[in-house]
C-alpha cells in the first residue's frame, strides 16, 4: 500500500494596490508540491479581499486537512522575514482591498478574543534564518489589512475547532526592484525569499518546542 505523506499549506496573496507581483504569492507557487520534513506541501493563492479570504482558507484547510499552516504576506518597506507573532481582531484599512472594500475599526470575528499568538516555534525559526545569513525578526505587529484577517481567522479556527492543527503568519519584503521603485529598503530576492520559507518549514514541522531567548524589543 502506498504511503501519502501529510500536507502543509502555504498560502499567499494576489497581488494588490496596484503592484504587478506580490512575493508572497511566488513563494507559495514555487514550495506547491516539494516535500518537506515528510510533509507534502500544498501551495495555494489566498485572494487580497476581506470578504473571501478567510472562506478560502477554510475551504483549502477542510479539503488538505494539512497538519500545519504557513500564511505568508506582503510587508513592503521591511527590510528581512517577518515572524509575526501576534494576530489582533480588528479590522482598520489604510487601503481599499482588491474588491474595493475598505472596512475601518470593525472586528475579524465577532465576539472572539482580542488577541491570539502564534502557534508555531518563532524563535527556533528566527535561528535558523539567522544561521543561514537571512535577514528575520520577529514582529509583533501583523498590521489591520487582509493579511492580519487570515492570520487572525486562521488563530481563531486553531483556538475553537481545529486544535491539532499549527499555524501562523510571516511577512516577507519586497522584491529587489519593487524596492527600487518605492524608494524603499533594498528588498529580498525571490530565491532568498524561497530559501527562508523553506527553512522555517523544515523547523516548524520538526520543532513542536520552541526555544527559549531574548529577542523582545523597546519600542
Amino acid at each position: 500500500m502506498k504511503h501519502t505523506p501529510a500536507t502543509a499549506l502555504v498560502t499567499g496573496f494576489e497581488p494588490f494596490d496596484g503592484e504587478p507581483v506580490n512575493p508572497s504569492r511566488e513563494i507559495a507557487r514555487a514550495l506547491d508540491g516539494e516535500l518537506i520534513a515528510g510533509h507534502r506541501i500544498v501551495g495555494a493563492v489566498l485572494p487580497t479581499g476581506f470578504a473571501r479570504a478567510l472562506p478560502v482558507l477554510d475551504t483549502l484547510i477542510d479539503a488538505r486537512r494539512p497538519a500545519l499552516v504557513l500564511a505568508l504576506g506582503l510587508a513592503g518597506g521591511r527590510s528581512g522575514i517577518s515572524l509575526e507573532r501576534v494576530a489582533i481582531n480588528l479590522i482598520d484599512a489604510r487601503i481599499a482591498d482588491n474588491a474595493g472594500e475598505q472596512p475601518v475599526d470593525v472586528p475579524v470575528v465577532e465576539n472572539a478574543a482580542n488577541a491570539y499568538f502564534s502557534t508555531l516555534p518563532l524563535k527556533a525559526m528566527l535561528a535558523r534564518l539567522a544561521a543561514a545569513g537571512i535577514p528575520a525578526t520577529l514582529s509583533h505587529t501583523a498590521g489591520t489589512f487582509v493579511c492580519n484577517q487570515v492570520f487572525f481567522g486562521l488563530a481563531d479556527r486553531i483556538a475553537m475547532r481545529d486544535r491539532q492543527l499549527r499555524g501562523g503568519f510571516i511577512h516577507v519584503p519586497w522584491l529587489p526592484e519593487q524596492a527600487a521603485r518605492h524608494g524603499d529598503a533594498p528588498g529580498m530576492p525571490l530565491a532568498t525569499m524561497i530559501d527562508a520559507i523553506r527553512l522555517c518549514l523544515e523547523t516548524a514541522l520538526t520543532a513542536h518546542t520552541d526555544l527559549r531567548y531574548a529577542s523582545g524589543t523597546e519600542h
